[in-house]
Formats: C-alpha cells, structure tokens, sequence
C-alpha cells in the first residue's frame, strides 16, 4: 500500500502540469488576439500596359486631382523678386487731436468697414465747454449781427455817428470769426454744429473711419486714457493692392509698361496669380543698381496681404507653351508620362516629350493628339505608374 508521502507527490505533480497546460494555453490565445489585421486595399483595375480603371472611393483615398494642359510663357520671361504694397492713400493710422478715456469701441481687428463708420467713443470733459463757447457765441452773433444792421440804418438818417456803425460791424465780424472755429472744433470731435443745441450737449466723441478697408490693428482698451496725437487704429484697403518689382541694371531694357506677369508668393510657389506692368520708376534705388518696376495685381485674392514677398515671371514676348505641373509628369529614364481621363473613372497613360520647366510648372508636347480640354491627373500620377508597372521590373521593357 503507497505511503501517504507518496500520493502527496503525485497530486502535487499533476497539478503543475495542469498550471503549465493552462498557462501555454493562456499565452497562445493572447498572442493571437494580439494580432493586429492589416487593412487590405484594393488594388486598381489594370486593363492594359498603359490603361486601367479606379474606382470613385480608390480615387479619393489617394488624393488623385484632375486639370487641364495650360499655356504659360515659360521659356521668354525674366525672372524678378519684388514685394506686395499699398499706396498711403489706402492705408490709414487714424489719431486723435485730443486726449480722452475710451468709453466703447465698436469694431474688432480683422473686421471689414466703411468709410465714415464709427470705430470707438471716447470721452473728454473739455469738449463740454467747447460746445458751451459755441452755443453761446452762436447766441451773441444773433444779436451782435441786429446791432451792426440797426446801426447802418440809423446812419442812413444821419442819426448816429460814422464810429458807432464801425464799432457795431467790427464786433459782429469778431464774433463771427469766433464762431467759424468753434464750429470747425466740432467737426474735429465728429460733431455737426448745425444739429447741435443745448439739450444735444454731450461729453464723448466718436472715431470715424477715414477709409474703407480691414481693421489690422487696434491699440486702444476700455476705460483706457488716450494722450492726443496716440495711434489708436490702424486699416488697409486690399483692393488696391499692387507689386513693386526690383529690375536690375542689365534687364531695365527688357521691360516696360503693359508687359503681363505671374507671380506666386514665396510661401505657396504653386498658387499663381497675374499682374500688370502700369509704371517704372526713372531712378535707381539708394545703394544699388536696380530700379523698381510697379504692377497691378489682376485677381487679388485674401491670401495676398501687404509685406508679402513675391516671385515673379515677366512675360518678354507673348510665346505661350503648354504645360503641366511637374508633378504631373512621370519619367522613366529618357521617356516622360502623363495619365489622361479617356471615360469615367478610367485613365490612359500618354508618352508626351517635356520642354522648359520653371515655377513649378513644366512644358509638355504629347505625342499623340489628346481631345481638347482632356481632363489630366496632377496629383495620383505615382500611384497610377506604380499600379502599372507593379512586378513588371523596368517599365517598356
């Protein structure tokens, strides 16, 4: 008969290998939730060597983008740097002739407003004995202006003295003057004297808008004491926004007023616009040898602002050629690609021979005769060549 010690063993035995079971079981099933699946994409529909097909959704999962072939001048236009500008007369830093505290301010900075509309109100306990002085002289002016006419009456008679007519004309036209400058005091205060009447006595002004434009800056907070002369705002009107271009010595001959231009700003090379050549400056700049070319921007757009540096193209002569962004064509050794929308959501690769390049942008001949207005892939062209040639080695082979 087995001794006790010896049952106890094999029961202890039998259940660490249950334990070990358990865990090796425990383990194979994290390790196999812990997979993680692979999302699967579809793969395009090759149909031939140079043609296949993408559906709606493959099409927007990459990103594909469609235009057509545009004519630049690439190859006949001169290279210039310049900077976007505003005239004075389009700029404004509006000031105030008088100190006051700010009782409300009606605009906020980025806000578009009208020539004349009311930007702030400030008040100013002195403007309370301005508009007295004024009441008041408007009252003596009434009554000094019947004395002068009373007097010239009485002189008809001979009844009064040469001197009583000249004393009474002299006093009326002092008063006048007194009064023609408080009412040009008003106006600076933005108050119309001809309305004002005693019960219209106030202790605020108001800002008025000198221009019409953007609010860029506002220097000023509530309840805060502006000193006179103070910058309180600060507005641009972008809609006579222009270039001024730096043309050096050796290319001044090459250009003139009328010549077109693109230019793209140094933050978005890709995104061109167009201006037009109106004036060029008959001096050279202080300290080089470069005069300044200035150009009417023809689609102003939000994204041009003042101080903005710019990269432009001159346009020497009018040889346009037609082009494509450079990352619309694809090249394998000697030969360059493009893809072209035969029929819905089906692309056809085209060998096309590429010219100058320049801005982003570079001539394309195709060597086959595409529809006109033939839509082109501008961006997706990787992935369509890389479904093409997939396991293929060298394309054309």
């Amino acid at each position: 008969m087995p001794s006790m010690i010896t049952i106890y063993k094999n029961k202890s035995l039998q259940t660490t290998k249950n334990a070990m079971l358990c865990l090796m079981a425990m383990t194979f099933l994290l390790a196999c939730n812990s997979k993680k699946t692979e999302p699967v994409v579809e793969s395009a529909s090759v149909e031939s060597s140079t043609e296949m097909t993408l559906t709606p959704e493959q099409q927007k999962a990459i990103g594909l983008t469609l235009d057509t072939i545009t004519y630049r001048n690439l190859s006949t236009s001169l290279q210039a740097n310049g900077k976007l500008e505003l005239p004075p007369q389009n700029r404004a830093k509006v000031s105030i002739l008088a100190g006051g505290i700010v009782k409300s301010i009606a605009v906020k900075e980025g806000e578009y407003v009208n020539e004349g509309q009311l930007l702030a109100t400030l008040e100013n306990m002195d403007l309370l004995q301005v508009q007295q002085d004024f009441l008041e002289s408007n009252t003596n002016l009434v009554f000094l202006k019947a004395e002068f006419e009373r007097q010239k009456e009485l002189q008809k008679d001979n009844i009064n003295a040469a001197k009583s007519v000249q004393s009474a004309e002299n006093n009326y036209n002092s008063a006048l003057v007194r009064q023609k400058t408080l009412e040009q005091k008003l106006k600076l205060y933005n108050i119309n004297p001809q309305t004002l009447t005693a019960e219209k006595i106030r202790p605020s002004f108001t800002i008025l808008s000198p221009i019409t434009g953007h609010i860029t800056r506002i220097n000023i907070s509530i309840g805060q004491f502006v000193d006179p002369n103070s910058m309180v705002f600060e507005i641009v009107d972008n809609r006579f926004l222009h270039i001024d271009l730096t043309i050096f010595e050796q290319d001044v001959h090459k250009v003139h007023v009328g010549q077109t231009l693109s230019f793209s700003d140094a933050n978005d090379p890709m995104h061109t616009h167009t201006a037009k050549i109106f004036s060029i400056n008959k001096s050279f700049e202080p300290n080089q040898q470069a005069t300044i070319a200035h150009a009417k921007i023809m689609d102003v757009t939000e994204t041009l602002l003042p101080g903005m540096f710019i990269q432009a193209r001159i346009n020497i002569d009018q040889n346009m050629i037609s082009t494509l962004p450079d990352e619309a064509i694809i090249s394998n050794g000697n030969e360059h690609y493009i893809f072209v929308v035969t029929a819905p959501d089906h692309f056809k690769e085209i060998q096309v021979r590429s010219g100058v390049s320049d801005m982003g942008f570079t001539e394309v001949i195709p060597l086959e005769e595409l529809a006109k207005g033939s839509k082109v892939v501008v961006k997706g062209a990787y992935y369509l060549f890389s479904q093409l040639t997939k396991g293929e080695g060298e394309h054309h082979d």
